[in-house]
C-alpha cells in the first residue's frame, strides 16, 4: 500500500465532516443549556437574596443556606431541568450517531480504495465487503447504552457542584445583593459542570462510533488489509501522546485508536501492497507524514506549548525517548486510552 494525496484528502475531509458534526452537538447542547439557565437564575437570584437579607450581621453559614426552603427549591428546580436536559442530550447525540457509524464506513472503504493504483479501483471495489447491517446496529445500540447510561447521574454531579459553590461563595459583612450576585455566579457554574459533562460523553461516545464503525469495515476485508495505522491531526493542539503514536500500524482486530477522551485520532486503513493484491506494479513513495519530523519542524514556542517546557527539555537531552510520551490509562467505567505520560513519571523514568 502507499498512502497518496488522494488518501490524505479523504481522511481530511471526514475529519472536517466529523468536526463540524461535533461543533452542530456542542451547539445545541449549550442553548438548551443557556435557555434553561435563563429560566433559573431569576429563581437563584429571588432566593439568595432573600437569604443574604435575611442574614444577621451579615453572616450565613453553610447550615443556613442548605436549610434555607427557598433555595432547596431552586436547586429542586435545577435538578428537574438537569434531568430534562440530559434526556434531551441523549436523544440529540443517539440521533446522529446511525449517519455517522455510514458514514465512516463507507468512508473507509473509500480511504483504501484511493491506496491502490488508480487504473484499477474499479476491478478491485466488486471485492471490497460492506459492513453488515447486524454490525451496524450492534454498534449504534452499545453507543445509545453508553450515551444514556453516561448522562444519567448528570443531574446528581451537577447539583452537587452547584451545592458545593455555593457554600463557597458565602461572604461575611459584603452588600447582601452583591454577595447574592456573586453566589448565582457560583450556582451558574455548578449547572455549566453539567454541560461541560454531557459535551464530553456525547463526543466522546460518537467519536468511539466512528471509529467502531471504520473497524467494522476492516474486519469485513481481512483478506486485502495488512492493518490499521493510528493517524493523528498534526497540528498545535494534538496532545504529545498521539503525536508519540501517530504512524504505528495495528492488526486489523485490534480496537482504535484508543486515545484520550474526546481525541481527535483517526483509524487509517492498510492495504496489502500491490503485488500482494495481484498488480505488477511499482508503488509509489508512501505520503504519511512523519509525526517527529513535523513536530521538529516547529518554532521552539510551538514546541513547548504542545509538550510543556519541562517534557520538552527532558525530550531535547535525550532523557527520554518519543516513544516515552505515551501512556495507557486503565478508567473505572471506560475502555483503556493512551494519555500523556505526567512529566514526574518521566523524570522517574529519565533517573
Amino acid at each position: 500500500m502507499a498512502i497518496t494525496s488522494q488518501t490524505l484528502a479523504l481522511l481530511s475531509g471526514r475529519r472536517a465532516d466529523l468536526d463540524q458534526l461535533l461543533a452542530d452537538l456542542d451547539l445545541e447542547l449549550i442553548s438548551a443549556w443557556a435557555m434553561a439557565w435563563d429560566e433559573l437564575a431569576a429563581e437563584f437570584d429571588a432566593a439568595l437574596t432573600e437569604l443574604m437579607a435575611a442574614a444577621k450581621n451579615g453572616r450565613v453559614t453553610g447550615s443556613q443556606a442548605a436549610k434555607n426552603i427557598r433555595l432547596r427549591k431552586a436547586l429542586s428546580l435545577a435538578a428537574d431541568r438537569l434531568d430534562e436536559l440530559a434526556q434531551m442530550a441523549s436523544v440529540t447525540a443517539q440521533a446522529e450517531v446511525m449517519r455517522t457509524v455510514l458514514a465512516a464506513a463507507q468512508s473507509q472503504i473509500n480511504v483504501a480504495l484511493s491506496q491502490l493504483p488508480p487504473e484499477h479501483r474499479v476491478s478491485v471495489m466488486p471485492a471490497w465487503t460492506r459492513v453488515s447491517d447486524a454490525a451496524m446496529d450492534a454498534i449504534v445500540a452499545r453507543t445509545a447504552q453508553n450515551i444514556t447510561t453516561g448522562l444519567l447521574p448528570l443531574s446528581d454531579y451537577a447539583v452537587a457542584v452547584m451545592k458545593r459553590n455555593l457554600i463557597r461563595g458565602i461572604a461575611v459583612g459584603d452588600n447582601p445583593r452583591t454577595v447574592a450576585r456573586n453566589m448565582v455566579r457560583q450556582a451558574e457554574k455548578g449547572f455549566n459542570g453539567g454541560l461541560t459533562r454531557a459535551m464530553t460523553i456525547a463526543r466522546t461516545e460518537m467519536l468511539d462510533a466512528h471509529r467502531a464503525a471504520t473497524k467494522a469495515a476492516d474486519e469485513a476485508n481481512t483478506d486485502l488489509m495488512v492493518g490499521w495505522i493510528w493517524g493523528a491531526s498534526l497540528d498545535a493542539r494534538t496532545c504529545p501522546s498521539c503525536l508519540a503514536q501517530h504512524g504505528r500500524l495495528h492488526p486489523v482486530e485490534e480496537a482504535g485508536p484508543n486515545d484520550h477522551h474526546q481525541g481527535r485520532c483517526d483509524r487509517i486503513p492498510k492495504t496489502k501492497s500491490w503485488r500482494e493484491l495481484g498488480f505488477d506494479i511499482d508503488e509509489p513513495e508512501d505520503l504519511l507524514p512523519d509525526a517527529r519530523e513535523w513536530f521538529d519542524g516547529l518554532t521552539a514556542d510551538t514546541q513547548a506549548r504542545i509538550m510543556g517546557r519541562d517534557r520538552l527539555e527532558l525530550l531535547n537531552t535525550g532523557a527520554i525517548g518519543w516513544d516515552d510520551l505515551s501512556t495507557k490509562v486503565s478508567t473505572d467505567g471506560w475502555r483503556d486510552a493512551m494519555h500523556v505520560t505526567p512529566v514526574r513519571d518521566l523524570r522517574a523514568l529519565a533517573g
